[in-house]
């Protein structure tokens, strides 16, 4: 998300600099772009340095004056417009960081599932509802991405079975409950 040109400016390199002088102030560069989460550089000898970035990637979008913010997995803000950028990302009524680590889970855990979330919302004090295309599930706040990812097999045997769900509901432990339509 984060375009080489951007960090390529930030390093303000200029043709007097040498592969060997501290790469500290460059990291150091970098590491006050919001969407970097990490960078390290490394030399590739005779002359050329190798950096290596590791962002911080959307998760959730979140609803603002201006339109929609995209926000990281600690829900925040990255510098990214989400009317350019490719996104397909859920979205959230706030910034929570509860909801927004849990996607991060499910991103780097289950992408496929992932993939389907297209809205995460609080209901009550410690409940989330949680919306896929053809199917609303109900859990717990500190539900985490295996169990989540516990509906799988169930919508497996439901549509192995011809049955429509309606919703799933995990706020019952070890159980996954199928309300049919």
């Amino acid at each position: 998300y984060l375009p080489p040109a951007d960090l390529i400016a930030r390093l303000q390199l200029d043709s007097t600099a040498s592969v060997w002088d501290d790469p500290d102030p460059l990291v150091s560069r970098l590491d006050r772009h919001q969407q970097v989460r990490e960078a390290r550089i490394g030399r590739h000898l005779p002359g050329t340095l190798v950096v290596t970035v590791r962002e911080n990637l959307p998760v959730a979008l979140v609803p603002s004056a201006k339109g929609f913010t995209v926000i990281d997995d600690r829900a925040q803000p990255l510098p990214i417009d989400p009317s350019s950028a490719k996104l397909d990302l859920p979205i959230i009524a706030a910034r929570d960081t509860g909801i927004t680590r849990l996607l991060a889970e499910l991103r780097s855990r289950y992408p496929k599932l992932f993939a389907r979330v297209s809205e995460i919302r609080r209901e009550g004090r410690n409940e989330l509802l949680i919306r896929l295309p053809d199917v609303r599930v109900r859990t717990l706040a500190d539900v985490t991405a295996d169990r989540l990812a516990e509906i799988s097999p169930v919508e497996e045997d439901l549509a192995r079975r011809h049955l429509a769900v309606a919703e799933l509901d995990l706020r019952y432990r070890d159980q996954v409950i199928a309300r049919l339509q």
